[in-house]
């Protein structure tokens, strides 16, 4: 049981209403908090206009699909993790999951024991995320992991997304070590979900981008061959 004063608060998102129905009383029967949505807009309305802990958003539905649904969510400053339930589990369906904001992927049809092994990884991620540590500063940059605000060294704005902010917390909290690709897929996907080393090479691009001051030459986000990633405050030039 996980019922405690204050239970996580769990939207479900499917156009199936007794899947939908089903899944959110197995959530409630477990101790949490959950309610329905049968459409990607009420799904919207509702994720904007209440406060989450996690979002379960079907794939294939009316009106708006899950992966827009996701993006609009994004869109609108809304970080709440989201795991998408669909009948596309294909390698690529999941990249695209993945890229358009979301944290977990679940293939129906599904067991009721592995989506609550799901629900209970996503929220301890999130729980890491959300302790204390909320600032980072680093050779003119400054991110706020909270509000996922970050201002570059020249003076530029940005909106992390939710990965990007995840990645770059990971690797600050263990900061001149050197963190194998295995351990950030552990801490920010989960093993159930793991992207290809693209998608995270491409993600480190990005904050590279964004960051440092020769993209070509980073100083602060090093690739270790074969291994992973290092990610120093001071700036020392890669090798």
């Amino acid at each position: 049981m996980n019922a405690t004063a204050n239970p996580a608060r769990i939207l479900v998102v499917d156009d199936e209403e007794h899947l939908a129905d089903g899944v959110c009383e197995i959530l409630q029967s477990e101790g949490y908090s959950a309610e329905v949505a049968h459409d990607g807009v009420e799904g919207l309305r509702k994720a904007l206009a209440q406060s989450f802990d996690l979002i379960l958003l079907d794939v294939m539905m009316p009106k708006m699909d899950g992966l827009r649904t996701c993006e609009e969510l994004r869109r609108n400053g809304l970080h709440t993790p989201v795991l998408f339930l669909t009948v596309k589990g294909a390698p690529e369906d999941r990249i695209r999951g993945l890229e358009a904001g979301g944290d977990d992927y679940l293939a129906k049809p599904f067991h009721l024991k592995e989506l609550l092994l799901r629900v209970s990884a996503i929220l301890r991620r999130s729980h890491w995320y959300t302790r204390a540590g909320q600032t980072l500063s680093f050779n003119g940059n400054t991110i706020d992991f909270l509000t996922y605000h970050a201002t570059a060294w020249d003076g530029s704005e940005h909106t992390l997304t939710h990965k990007e902010a995840m990645i770059l917390k990971f690797l600050a909290e263990q900061a001149g070590a050197i963190v194998p690709r295995e351990d950030i897929l552990d801490r920010v996907w989960g093993y159930e979900v793991y992207p290809s080393t693209r998608t995270i090479d491409n993600f480190i691009v990005r904050l590279r981008r964004r960051f440092e001051r020769n993209p070509e030459m980073p100083e602060h986000f090093h690739t270790v061959r074969g291994v992973g990633y290092r990610f120093t405050q001071e700036a020392e030039r890669s090798q």
